[in-house]
């Protein structure tokens, strides 16, 4: 297929996926006169609540693949572990962004830091192990502590150990199912950071401003935007970003997050196809969204303006909020600037990302952390 093509409002976009981040592009596109169709395996999902029509199938059920892409003008994702034979038939009917090969690469950690070394970007040291016989060669080539990784499907901490030593490595491997996996040199960072970007079938160019995030549980629990590192630092990671992009192919949105070492220097950590938590202050913040640029990017229009009318801070809502019953919404929402998010899952569980709450202004930071323990103080004195 063509990468060349105009699809404007009054037609319709095909989502693969059904969670949050569909909801918010679905609402989104909605809000711009576009119809929308989602496909997931699952039925009354976050983005199917808010479509035009959520087409219930397996991923592997080509026929209903082939199906939906007939059925739409672009197809986009929400998230990227569609089977890349799945992408491939869709794409040979309709545009795909970003494109099958792409997602392909994003998918498995090896091909990603495979692909942006071999592109000149600066990325954690690692080295691929195949078999039980690699260990020791890879932990003598990188010295000192690693992380080992699997080399597909891991997200948010999943399939992914710390090891200091062979014996902590060979447990490790044998944990994660050995096969392939990847180890990375353990980076003593100062922060992480996150650009999210993106880029147009034109070659058009737009990054939101940096985030400083901060994980509890290999879970992101706060970003910030602006973030307060030094402004060369900044244009460094924003051209990262637009070389990485650039590097790849992407026509829609990526996220890139870094790893910040003491001196300023900075190591991709990984990257992410499609709009990311830590763009969701976007919504609020700037004049154009995370979502409404990967709108505009896929369906060939032009870029929005990226730049931040505020300083914004936002907090993910997991579901451990609600493990002593409901959170008290009226406590959080009587704070001044306080925006609420909630993504329509119906069961709450640990660990899940149920909403988020974003604040902007003065003291974002602070204020949005107030917000969400005030949720917390309502529910029953859980703190």
């Amino acid at each position: 297929m063509s990468d060349s093509i105009n699809v404007l409002p009054g037609q319709t976009i095909g989502i693969f996926g059904s969670g949050q981040l569909g909801r918010m592009l679905t609402q989104v596109a909605k809000r711009m006169g576009y119809t929308v169709k989602v496909f997931s395996p699952d039925s009354n999902t976050p983005a199917g609540q808010v479509a035009d029509e959520e087409i219930t199938a397996a991923y592997t059920n080509m026929d209903a693949v082939r199906a939906f892409a007939n059925s739409v003008d672009v197809i986009t994702v929400e998230f990227e572990n569609i089977p890349y034979e799945t992408l491939q038939l869709a794409q040979n009917i309709i545009p795909v962004r970003p494109s099958a090969q792409v997602l392909y690469i994003a998918q498995n950690r090896l091909r990603e830091k495979t692909t942006l070394q071999n592109a000149g970007l600066p990325v954690v040291p690692f080295k691929a192990i195949h078999a039980k016989t690699d260990i020791n060669d890879a932990l003598e080539f990188l010295g000192g502590a690693c992380v080992m990784k699997t080399a597909g499907f891991g997200y948010d901490g999943k399939g992914q150990a710390k090891v200091q030593d062979a014996a902590q490595a060979h447990a490790a491997y044998s944990q994660l199912g050995e096969g392939t996996v990847i180890l990375e040199a353990f980076v003593a960072f100062e922060t992480e950071v996150s650009v999210v970007a993106a880029r147009s079938q034109d070659n058009e160019f737009a990054a939101f401003s940096v985030a400083e995030n901060h994980h509890a549980n290999h879970i992101l629990d706060v970003s910030v935007a602006p973030c307060t590192l030094g402004k060369d630092v900044q244009e460094n990671a924003v051209a990262l970003a637009k070389r990485t992009l650039e590097a790849l192919g992407v026509i829609g949105v990526m996220c890139v997050e870094f790893f910040v070492l003491p001196s300023g220097e900075l190591l991709i950590n990984e990257v992410a196809p499609r709009p990311h938590n830590s763009g969701h202050l976007t919504i609020e913040a700037c004049a154009c969204s995370q979502f409404e640029q990967q709108l505009r990017a896929v369906c060939g229009l032009p870029l929005g303006d990226s730049t931040p009318l505020h300083e914004a801070a936002m907090v993910n809502l997991l579901g451990d909020l609600w493990a002593n019953g409901e959170p008290d919404w009226q406590a959080a929402l009587a704070l001044p600037g306080v925006q609420l998010h909630l993504y329509g899952k119906a069961q709450a569980r640990a660990g899940r990302k149920m909403g988020h709450i974003t604040v902007t202004g003065t003291d974002a930071l602070r204020r949005v952390k107030q917000a969400r323990q005030a949720l917390m103080l309502g529910n029953n004195g859980v703190s």
